[in-house]
């Protein structure tokens, strides 16, 4: 049976973060960080080796794969900062197009830095993928 690699773990959040080689980013993380647990209400848990998670919600495919997942979180990583926001939401690409600057994929977007984003829409995003996907499964 399938079993998911990015499990939530006991591991320190912060012990990761304070690991993250770059000052900057490790800085940008400690924001990220705040924003998220205020927005979210919730406490954030390392989510495998490398994604801050806040909240969880457990999907069900019809193809029968399922799992647990946080509702939102982050990684700072080596090249950018990857956010984790829910797939399929068609409100996300309207969000985005005023966010600044990012690229993005299936459930990441990408950043450089806190600097080159706007704080109040990454706060919608945050929000409206929480709301998502509390809708989406609400079994949860």
């Amino acid at each position: 049976m399938y079993q998911p690699k990015t499990k939530e773990t006991d591991s320190s959040v912060i012990e990761f973060i304070e690991n993250v080689d770059s000052p900057k980013k490790r800085e940008d993380a400690y924001q990220l960080l705040d924003i998220f647990t205020e927005t979210t209400g919730f406490i954030a848990k390392m989510w495998g080796p490398s994604i801050i998670g806040f909240g969880s919600y457990h999907y069900k495919y019809e193809s029968g794969h399922e799992g647990d997942a946080p509702l939102v979180g982050f990684s700072p990583r080596k090249a950018k900062i990857s956010l984790y926001f829910a797939t399929g939401d068609t409100k996300r690409e309207e969000l985005l197009k005023g966010f600044g600057k990012h690229t993005s994929g299936k459930s990441c977007v990408y950043i450089n830095k806190i600097a080159d984003i706007d704080l109040n829409v990454l706060k919608e995003l945050i929000n409206q993928s929480v709301k998502f996907l509390r809708e989406t499964y609400p079994n949860n």
